[in-house]
């Protein structure tokens, strides 16, 4: 797909506390960025000549965190029906669904990402359905059509076990209305899936023509191990289920939410299944929620499991993600994992991570300029940066003195 480029700027980043989190912290350091992608981080960096200089004596320097479970643009906030495009609740099986199709940029969430130091946001359909659709990997900011924001137009496909689906579909009076059910239609759809396939390429090897299905070309590539499964899950229970249908059919299973996942924190870090854990600002408003608590995510890191955070924006403001990573150390998260948790963890094992998580040459220039440490909820994103451009600044004589957020025009990041 061939897509108008949003502009790659340069800048210079320097006498910083440097948190690249790939890597160790570095006092009085400078992040460059050239051409959009960052060329340098360290000491004695050789700025070139008319590269723009921002003097970060003093502030906290991080890579621009990646919401790894959003529904922003889907899920519109203050748009009630008409912004609401999270389920398309009219056939189980949405694997030919994708959200990409459904994203408005002008969503408010993609403003409140910046505030918060977001610069990369997965998002994903909802979870009414067991097979809900494609998510997609987007910048937070920088285009005219959500196009020009993506960062990789296919990461994964979204599934759910549990209540959500049960409830959906038992109110419609057909299948699925039990976990029974919901197990049931993704397990058939791979199955059919793997025929698919199976007639796909004898058809090819005898050069004769094929029907094309979108849904089990989706299911194809997951099969393939292409894109991730983005299994929703809370209770222990259900993780499981999501673990056995995952070795049934050998995809890569990502658990979200994962609330109850402490309980078999064990087997999750023997199996390396990752966990976008939260969100963690919710009251327990169904019992697959009762066990929700946000010690837990402790738990399962120092069980070996590699964890990611989400808001599940707009179920908690996406600019509160670092809130959610602060309280998370309260609770006995290390903070070295919780800073991984918002950038390297996620573009690990989201398949990210040659763009985007971490303050390392030949990644995106997305740089956050921190007031300090962004763990502290005091500390805010005083200037944010996607690919070279910085996109947000803090105001602090705006407001009579009370200061304000300052959100770049998109149109003025464009060239002919």
């Amino acid at each position: 797909m061939t897509v108008h480029q949003t502009t790659r700027s340069s800048v210079a980043i320097t006498n910083g506390y440097v948190v690249p989190v790939a890597s160790a912290p570095l006092e009085n350091a400078t992040v460059l960025v050239e051409d959009g992608v960052i060329t340098a981080v360290g000491h004695d960096v050789v700025i070139p000549e008319g590269v723009p200089t921002i003097d970060a004596a003093g502030r906290w320097v991080l890579p621009g965190f990646l919401e790894s479970h959003a529904h922003m643009g889907v899920m519109e906030e203050a748009e009630g029906w008409a912004g609401n495009d999270t389920n398309e609740m009219t056939d189980p099986n949405g694997s030919a669904l994708r959200a990409l199709d459904a994203i408005n940029i002008e969503d408010e969430g993609f403003r409140d990402a910046l505030i918060g130091g977001v610069t990369s946001a997965v998002v994903k359909p909802g979870s009414g359905n067991p097979i809900g659709g494609q998510t997609v990997a987007i910048k937070t900011w920088g285009g005219r059509t959500v196009d020009e924001q993506v960062i990789r137009e296919a990461v994964s496909v979204k599934s759910a076990l549990g209540e959500n689906p049960k409830r959906v579909y038992g109110d419609q009076k057909k299948t699925p209305s039990t976990r029974l059910g919901v197990a049931k239609v993704i397990r058939q759809a791979f199955l059919d899936a793997q025929d698919y396939v199976a007639r796909r390429d004898a058809a090819e090897t005898k050069g004769e023509p094929f029907a094309r299905d979108l849904g089990k070309e989706t299911l194809a590539r997951v099969l393939a191990g292409e894109l991730f499964w983005d299994q929703h899950t809370h209770r222990a229970d259900d993780i499981a289920t999501a673990l056995r249908l995952a070795d049934e059919f050998g995809y890569r299973l990502v658990v979200n939410h994962g609330t109850d996942g402490a309980a078999i924190a064990d087997v999750l870090a023997e199996r390396d299944v990752p966990v976008i854990f939260g969100p963690m600002f919710t009251s327990r408003s169904k019992v697959e929620l009762r066990n929700r608590d946000i010690a837990n995510l402790g738990a399962l890191a120092r069980a070996g499991v590699r964890v990611a955070i989400t808001t599940d924006h707009p179920v908690v403001p996406i600019n509160f993600l670092v809130h959610q990573a602060s309280l998370a150390v309260k609770e006995g998260l290390d903070r070295d994992v919780a800073l991984a948790a918002l950038t390297t963890n996620p573009a690990s094992f989201l398949g990210l991570d040659d763009r985007v998580g971490s303050l390392t040459p030949g990644l995106d220039g997305d740089v956050v300029i921190w007031s300090g440490d962004p763990l502290d909820v005091n500390a805010r994103a005083e200037h944010v940066f996607i690919t070279g451009t910085q996109v947000y600044s803090w105001d602090a004589t705006a407001n009579g003195g009370r200061g304000a957020g300052v959100v770049v025009d998109r149109g003025a990041r464009f060239t002919d």
